[in-house]
C-alpha cells in the first residue's frame, strides 16, 4: 500500500514538474514585441503580476518559482527590456537576468541648429516625449532655471547620447546641456589672454560663428584669428552664417545683396561686434578654436573653391582682393 502511494506521489510530482516547466519553457505568441518596464527597487512580484495581465507569460507563479531557486527575485535593474513577439517566461528571466536595459541613442552634429536638434528628438522612437509641445522657453526653465538668457542655441553639445528605452527625452537635453557646460567652462579656463571675450557666452556665440564657417578643420584656429582681429579693431565681422540665421525662414539656399543690407540683430555686415546668442551648436574643436585663435594678423579669407574646403587667408585687403580673382573670379 505504501509503495502504491508512492508511486502515485511520484506521478503527481512529475506531472507538477512537466506543468511548471511548460508554463516556464514553452514559448508564448503574442503577437508583436513587448517590453517590460523595472522601475527602481521593484521587485519579482509586481514585475510577473503585470507580465500576467498582459498576457506576455502564461503563469506568473512559474516565473516567481524560477527567479527565487535561481536567486533573481531581489536583483532586478531598473530599466526597459524588449522581449520578442515570441517569448517564453524563462526567456523574461533571462533578459531580467542580464541586467542590461535597452537604451536609445540620439546623435547631434556639429554645426546644427537647436530646431533641429528638437526634431530629431521628438522624432526618435522607443523614447517619451515628454518635452514635444514645451516651448523653449518652458524647456530651458526646466533644465536651468538659474540661466536669465532663455535662448537655447547653441547651450547643448554635439554628441551622441544613450538612455534607457522608454524614459522622458528630457533626459537627452539634460545630458547635452551639462555637456556643454562643462565643455564651454574648461575652454574658457584655458582660454588665450587677450581675448576679446567679456564672458563664456561670449565665446559660445564665437565657437558657433566659427563652427559655421569653417570648411576645413585645419582652418578653424585661423578663422578664430580673423574675427578677433576684427573685433579688437572694431571692424564688422560680416560673415554669411550669421545673415542666413538672421533670415530665419526667409532663407532659400541663396544670399542676395539685399539680404547682406538688411538690418536684422544677427547681421553682421549692418552691425558691429558679435551677434546676440550663438547661431548654431559648436562642438569641442569649434570651442578650442575660440578660446586659441593662431597667432597670426589675419583679416581675410575667401574659400578657395577646389573641393577641399579650405581657404585662403588674407593680411590685407589688397592680399584678399587678389585671393577672390584667384579662386572665387578665376583670373
Amino acid at each position: 500500500m505504501l509503495n502504491k502511494l508512492l508511486k502515485w506521489l511520484l506521478v503527481f510530482l512529475l506531472a507538477v514538474i512537466a506543468a511548471v516547466a511548460a508554463l516556464l519553457f514553452v514559448p508564448k505568441d503574442n503577437g508583436k514585441t513587448y517590453r517590460v518596464k523595472v522601475a527602481k527597487n521593484q521587485g519579482i512580484s509586481s514585475v510577473s503580476r503585470k507580465l500576467a495581465d498582459d498576457g506576455i507569460i502564461y503563469n506568473r507563479h512559474a516565473l516567481m518559482l524560477a527567479a527565487y531557486v535561481t536567486g533573481m527575485h531581489n536583483q532586478l535593474k531598473a530599466g526597459s527590456y524588449r522581449m520578442p513577439a515570441k517569448t517564453s517566461a524563462w526567456d523574461v528571466l533571462q533578459k531580467l537576468r542580464s541586467g542590461r536595459p535597452d537604451t536609445v541613442s540620439v546623435k547631434i552634429v556639429e554645426g546644427m541648429r537647436f530646431a533641429t536638434m528638437r526634431k530629431i528628438i521628438n522624432e526618435t522612437e522607443s523614447i517619451r516625449h515628454d518635452t514635444a509641445s514645451w516651448s523653449d522657453e518652458k524647456l530651458m526653465v526646466e533644465i536651468a532655471p538659474d540661466v536669465p538668457n532663455r535662448n537655447p542655441e547653441g547651450r547643448f553639445f554635439p554628441d551622441s547620447y544613450e538612455i534607457d528605452a522608454d524614459s522622458s527625452d528630457i533626459q537627452v537635453y539634460r545630458l547635452a546641456y551639462k555637456t556643454m557646460q562643462r565643455e564651454l567652462g574648461a575652454a574658457w579656463d584655458e582660454r588665450q589672454s587677450g581675448l576679446p571675450y567679456k564672458t563664456p557666452y561670449e565665446l559660445l556665440i564665437m565657437a558657433s560663428i566659427i563652427e559655421k564657417e569653417t570648411g576645413h578643420p585645419s582652418d578653424r584656429a585661423h578663422v578664430s584669428s580673423v574675427f578677433k582681429n576684427r573685433l579688437a579693431i572694431g571692424m564688422r565681422l560680416q560673415t554669411d552664417p550669421t545673415v542666413i540665421y538672421g533670415m530665419g525662414s526667409a532663407y532659400q539656399g541663396k544670399i542676395r545683396k539685399a539680404d547682406l543690407r538688411r538690418d536684422t540683430p544677427y547681421n553682421t555686415y549692418t552691425r558691429a561686434g558679435l551677434t546676440p546668442t550663438p547661431i548654431a551648436l559648436p562642438g569641442k574643436a569649434a570651442l578650442e578654436a575660440a578660446a586659441h585663435p593662431s597667432t597670426e594678423k589675419y583679416l581675410y579669407f575667401v574659400s578657395r573653391m577646389d573641393g577641399t574646403g579650405l581657404s585662403q587667408f588674407s593680411h590685407n585687403l589688397d592680399e584678399h582682393n587678389a585671393a577672390v580673382r584667384k579662386y572665387i573670379l578665376k583670373k
